[in-house]
């Protein structure tokens, strides 16, 4: 039972691991939502923004001019928490596979696997409280700039809502939170 228990718990916290870097590294942060003609498809990211041409399906990315040049702060703070917590993740899942007992290191040493099992549910737990902050700061931050210009009946033409890659950097804190409290509170 312990064995499938920290299988599944590794198999879980590998999924979200992945999601936390698709996130981070993708760029559909942000969508449009308000081309009716269906011409363009318009999505912002943490490093860079694309638009699709959907009648012939040609992709365009302008890069931003630099990681160090003077960004929007959500844009600053999720690349950093986002990054920070594929980090931890990684760091994270290496010591879990360290702990699991179907791997010989330590084998003859139970406490310091389960001392491992844990030590990587705590980094997972931080790792996803960051993840969590920087998606949701960045979904706020899209949310209120769209109600502030809604509110003083600024229409722009173009309104953006939530990404794909948004919801995934959620889906893979959830995911990594969900993992860190099987491993520091199931496995004992």
């Amino acid at each position: 039972m312990k064995a499938a228990l920290q299988m599944t718990v590794f198999g879980l916290a590998l999924v979200s691991t992945l999601f936390l870097l698709l996130a981070t590294c993708t760029d559909c942060w942000m969508v449009n939502a308000d081309d009716s003609l269906e011409v363009s498809h318009k999505c912002r990211g943490l490093w860079r923004e694309c638009v699709t041409n959907m009648q012939d399906g040609v992709r365009t990315c302008d890069q931003y001019d630099s990681i160090l040049a003077d960004h929007p702060v959500k844009i600053v703070v999720t690349r950093t928490l986002l990054i920070t917590a594929d980090l931890l993740a990684g760091l994270a899942l290496a010591t879990l596979l360290l702990g699991l007992d179907c791997i010989k290191f330590l084998r003859e040493e139970p406490h310091v696997k389960l001392k491992l099992c844990c030590g990587a549910g705590v980094i997972l737990s931080i790792g996803s409280i960051l993840g969590l902050v920087g998606s949701v700061w960045y979904a706020v931050d899209v949310y209120m700039e769209r109600a502030m210009l809604v509110s003083r009946n600024v229409f722009l033409g173009v309104h953006y809502d939530f990404g794909w890659s948004c919801w995934l950097g959620m889906a893979g804190s959830v995911g990594c939170f969900l993992t860190s409290v099987l491993l520091t509170c199931c496995l004992h």
